[in-house]
This record gives C-alpha cells, sequence and structure tokens, in this order.
C-alpha cells in the first residue's frame, strides 16, 4: 500500500476528475477510480441526440480510459435505486411544494458521499475524493473539519457541499482546490488525457439532459398538467391579472414565459401551491432581507446561538453578501442581509462563511422583510 493511504476516486469522466485520479497518484496516494450510475438516459423522456453528463457510456468510457492508461483499479456501480428514490423524488416533491430545489445539494449530501464512503470501506479505502473546487481541512481550535472555498472562485463549489457532515470530510480530499480550472485543463494535458483534458464542462442536470425541469415533473407526475393549469396570476395587492399553466411551472425571479402584457416587466415574486396562485410584480419586489433556513448542518461553527457577522450565498453563482446569523432553535437559523437581496428563493440553499470558511448552512425554507438586526432573545447552547 501507498505511503499516503489508499483512496477511492470518483470519476465521472470529465476533466476535473479524471485529473484528481491522476494528481493523487502523483502525489503517492494508490487509486482506485470508481464511477456510479446515478440515472437511465432512457427515464429521461425525448433524446437530446447525444448523451451527456456523468452517466452516459461515452462519459464511463473515458473515466475507464484514464484508469487503463495510468494503472487505477476502476469500478463501475449501480446507485440509480438510491439516487432516484432521495434525490428525484426530493427534486419533484419539492417543485410540488412550490419550492425550486437544488439537486447537486440534494445528492452531495444524501446520496452520492454515503455512496462512496460504503464503496470504499467495501475497498479497503482509508479516504474518498472527487474533483470538486473546494478545499477541506481540520480546524486546531474546534477540532472540526472545515469546507474551504477553492483557490478558483469562478469554479469555487463549496456552496454545494454544505451539507456533508463531520464524519464524511474527515474521510474526504479534494485535490483541486488549490488549482484554478486553466491550472487543471493544463495540467491534464501534460498528463497526456488526451480523451478528456478539453472536454466541454457539463452545467445540466445529470436526470434531465434537455434542461426540460417542466416536460420532466409532467412525465414523472401523471395529470399534473390539467390538474395545476388555470391557476392565477395576481399582483402583490391580490388583482388577477391573467391565467397560468400551473405553479410547479414558475421560479421565484422567473421574468420571460409568463404572457403576461402589463407595459412594464414583471417578475414571479411568490408561490402559493395550496391556491395554485403566483405573484408577479416589479423587480423592487423581489428584494427581501430576512429569511429562516431549516434542516441545517454546521461545519466551522459547532452552534450559531449568539448573533454574529457572515457572509451569506444564497445560490450557487451568488458572490455573497454581509449578513448577521442567529441560531434560533436545535435545527434552523435566522439569516439578516445589510441590505436587501434579489429573489430568496425557498428551497435553494443559504450557505453562511467566514472569510474563506463554511461556517454552515441550511435549506431557505421562508422569506420575510425585515432589516437585518435579527432583534431575537439570545439562546442558550444546549
Amino acid at each position: 500500500m501507498s505511503g499516503r493511504g489508499r483512496i477511492l476516486v470518483a470519476m465521472s469522466g470529465g476533466v476535473d476528475s479524471s485529473t484528481a485520479a491522476v494528481l493523487l497518484s502523483e502525489m503517492g496516494y494508490e487509486v482506485v477510480g470508481i464511477t456510479m450510475k446515478t440515472w437511465d438516459y432512457t427515464s429521461s423522456g425525448p433524446r437530446t441526440g447525444k448523451e451527456v453528463g456523468c452517466c452516459s457510456l461515452e462519459s464511463m468510457n473515458d473515466a475507464r480510459s484514464v484508469a487503463l492508461k495510468y494503472g487505477f483499479t476502476h469500478f463501475i456501480v449501480d446507485i440509480r435505486q438510491e439516487f432516484g428514490d432521495w434525490v428525484v423524488q426530493r427534486f419533484t416533491d419539492e417543485y410540488l411544494a412550490g419550492r425550486t430545489p437544488n439537486p447537486c445539494v440534494l445528492c452531495n449530501t444524501h446520496i452520492k458521499w454515503a455512496a462512496l464512503l460504503r464503496r470504499a470501506d467495501d475497498l479497503d479505502c482509508d479516504f474518498i475524493a472527487t474533483g470538486h473546487y473546494a478545499r477541506v481541512r481540520r480546524c486546531d481550535a474546534s477540532m472540526r473539519w472545515v469546507i474551504v472555498r477553492g483557490l478558483d472562485r469562478n469554479k469555487d463549489q463549496s456552496y454545494a457541499l454544505w451539507g456533508l457532515p463531520q464524519e464524511h470530510l474527515a474521510r474526504t480530499r479534494f485535490p483541486l482546490g488549490d488549482f484554478t480550472k486553466p491550472e487543471i485543463r493544463s495540467m491534464a494535458r501534460n498528463f497526456g488525457l488526451e480523451r478528456v483534458w478539453n472536454k466541454p464542462d457539463s452545467y445540466e442536470i445529470c436526470f434531465i439532459p434537455d434542461s426540460d425541469y417542466r416536460g420532466f415533473l409532467q412525465r414523472r407526475v401523471a395529470g399534473l398538467k390539467s390538474a395545476v393549469s388555470g391557476g392565477k396570476f395576481v399582483l402583490s395587492d391580490g388583482t388577477t391579472i391573467g391565467r397560468h399553466a400551473g405553479y410547479p411551472f414558475y421560479t421565484i425571479g422567473q421574468r420571460h414565459g409568463l404572457g403576461l402584457a402589463l407595459g412594464y416587466p414583471v417578475y414571479v415574486t411568490a408561490i402559493d401551491p395550496e391556491t395554485n396562485t403566483i405573484t408577479v410584480g416589479p423587480s423592487d419586489e423581489l428584494l427581501m432581507q430576512t429569511l429562516t433556513a431549516r434542516s441545517i448542518n454546521m461545519v466551522k461553527a459547532t452552534h450559531l446561538y449568539e448573533e454574529r457577522p457572515a457572509v451569506g450565498q444564497i445560490r450557487y453563482k451568488d458572490v455573497g453578501a454581509p449578513c448577521v446569523v442567529r441560531q434560533t432553535g436545535e435545527d434552523e437559523l435566522k439569516v439578516g442581509f445589510v441590505e436587501r437581496r434579489r429573489a430568496i428563493t425557498p428551497g435553494q440553499s443559504v450557505v453562511l462563511y467566514d472569510g474563506d470558511d463554511v461556517l454552515a448552512g441550511g435549506w431557505i425554507n421562508a422569506v420575510e422583510e425585515l432589516g437585518p438586526t435579527l432583534d431575537l432573545p439570545v439562546l442558550v447552547a444546549p
């Protein structure tokens, strides 16, 4: 066994995970590659002409070719049932509840890491690794494992990793976190990874290759379109201004595809699944200041019962903004932004940072138009 240990590397067939595997081998780890089949493209509806993403035959062959070139053991494992039972059903349920889900965070938190660690134990691997642009370190002061932003802020993926528990982080390595994407492509080319070094990045949801989530929901939920069509578009004062296709087919902040002609731009500002009502309004009605998050996970912090400053990120490509945060229950956080933020969306994640370190994260449950000072009673940590 290598002096640095045996490591199971998730290899999707893309440039990032392929380079991560070779880089770890160069660093002295004994690498075992694994490609996880999470979804069957034949279940996704209309074909897009080419299978893309981590579940295609092409991607699996690319991952295997890298393993063969460098002499890694490589496995393909089928986790479609695990993935579908949790991620896809949760994705569907969230839209039916009037929220906008983030399937990548769901997958990382509940499926991918657990699946990798189970296989790592079966294969006598000490660690697991992925090609995410993030870092992980041990905080000496708190004795906790901390997720840290990747060096390349344009590619940083720490936002999608906030839900990982301490026991998973302790065995996780992110070899790409100290590099930029151009450096990784150059490294892959130097490693002789001809099939992947210039491969384009994949941005689509892996189980919706045509990016049409509305069509996916209609195929998955029988009778959905007829059950929800004909709901009301209303303004914030309750005035009805039209009919819509059904509340699951809209998201907070949406402007295009509304079919409304009011003489000025309007955006979706609220979704009420119980009444099948979509509220729309001008851009300034999207600005909110306070949110409540639940299903929280503490990363650097052990608790946040005393109000403290942080930087809050409310979507993947959000740059983050100053806020104050306080834990208001065992599984609840209140976050108040110093300045109002646009389209804070229930169902998405809020991730709280201390510099580049992830303090904690949670799922946005509710949004309020309040100021940044939370003015809540201080709770004592249990």
